[in-house]
């Protein structure tokens, strides 16, 4: 695949053979339209006050805006364009999801078992390599496919083309599966989008002025895979910041697997900012039940037995953080309350994932969704987020909604 828009700016690097984007500086900030197109739909009130009195400030980057993918809302994740178009809305911090390929090299992309719904794989020939080709929807059977960045070589995976994600269930072709693109999103920019592996994206982050938090996925393979144990697989992210020259304080890496955390807080100069992406609210495999955020009873282990392996940065769902309480008011929930008091560090994930807000917002609201009826409530809940329960970062999939927010607030 061609790496044009790479190529175009700056020379190999020939020790590693990935690109240099030194050429590409600072970008021009913009919020665009969305920001104020929030602003308008706010209720009456001090809220919308000191947002609209922002509205004609010059943007600035900042690092409590973190580009989720990117800004995936409008631009195919993880490509070189949705980082750009991330950077652009003032994302001070980008992240690169990390998986491996066949022959173990690093890539950025959200799931190592996504390519069929984030590339064009199943209408190429390499469609025959995966776990599972596409199979056709037949009668009441839904079309199928599993294919994995460990299914193919890094020479391979160059050769794809990137897109919207999503698939069609009903598509009786592979080139009809490729469709299904939700309708808050768009396929407007995604022609000529471009793939990066995770070295690439470092360099391309550092081009832009910006920070880096990438996080480490599930292998989808059994580990050790081929030799490369989860260790081993861990080391090497980190491996390629250091050989890039980036320095510990710029790196959030992540992690869903709290072993990934503390291997690189007792193994690695980055593990002081390693951020634990708490997903305990999720079944354990060893029946210890689910995380209730307004119960600390259950929250095994505790904030304090997290603070005390070394872990400093913590990093839930937005819905784990904030409740309502008996006026129907958002409010921290007993999870935020106790993280804060162990001196953990709290980032959220993810605003604007979830579309228009009319319905309850979905799974990333469903600790409120009986007051989220207006997309308005982007700002009413990342507003509980930032001066209640005090975030210090917000991940998103249009930075632009977080930059403006920061900015006004001077986050």
């Amino acid at each position: 695949m061609k790496r044009a828009f790479l190529l175009s700016l700056a020379v190999a690097l020939p020790a590693t053979g990935f690109v240099s984007t030194s050429a590409v500086g600072d970008p021009a900030m913009s919020y665009g339209q969305r920001p104020a197109y929030l602003v308008d739909k706010l209720e009456e009130g001090e809220l919308k006050d000191k947002l609209s009195g922002c509205l004609a400030q010059t943007p600035e980057r900042t690092d409590f805006s973190i580009g989720h993918r990117g800004a995936p809302l409008m631009f195919p994740e993880h490509t070189v364009q949705s980082n750009l178009a991330a950077a652009r809305q003032g994302a001070g911090i980008l992240e690169c999801d990390v998986t491996f390929t066949r022959d173990k090299e690093l890539v950025c992309r959200h799931a190592q078992n996504d390519l069929h719904t984030t590339t064009d794989i199943v209408t190429t020939d390499l469609n025959a390599k995966c776990t599972q080709p596409f199979t056709p929807a037949s009668g009441e059977t839904e079309a199928t496919a599993e294919c994995r960045t460990s299914d193919i070589t890094l020479e391979e995976f160059r050769t794809l083309k990137p897109k919207m994600d999503s698939s069609d269930p009903t598509a009786e072709t592979a080139e009809a599966f490729l469709g299904g693109t939700a309708p808050f999103r768009t396929t407007l920019y995604a022609d000529g989008a471009e793939l990066m592996t995770h070295a690439e994206s470092i360099e391309l982050f550092k081009s832009l002025g910006a920070k880096f938090t990438p996080e480490l996925k599930a292998p989808s393979v059994e580990m050790p895979f081929d030799g490369f144990s989860q260790e081993d697989y861990a080391q090497k992210l980190v491996d390629e910041y250091e050989a890039a020259g980036v320095p510990p304080e710029d790196v959030w890496p992540q992690s869903f697997n709290l072993s990934d955390i503390r291997y690189w807080i007792d193994n690695t100069a980055y593990g002081e900012q390693a951020v634990y992406l708490d997903d305990r609210y999720e079944a354990s495999d060893d029946d210890e039940g689910m995380i209730d955020p307004n119960d600390p009873a259950t929250f095994k282990p505790t904030m304090q037995e997290l603070a005390d392996m070394g872990v400093n940065y913590i990093a839930p769902p937005i819905w784990m953080l904030i409740t309502t309480n008996e006026a129907g008011e958002i409010v921290p929930s007993a999870y935020a309350e106790a993280a804060k008091e162990v001196g953990l560090t709290i980032i959220s994930w993810s605003l604007e994932r979830s579309g228009p807000l009319a319905d309850g917002g979905g799974w990333y609201f469903q600790s409120v969704e009986d007051v989220i009826d207006s997309d308005a409530d982007y700002y009413n809940v990342l507003h509980v987020l930032a001066q209640d329960v005090g975030i210090v970062g917000m991940f998103s999939d249009w930075p632009a909604t977080v930059t403006f927010y920061a900015n006004c607030y001077g986050l």
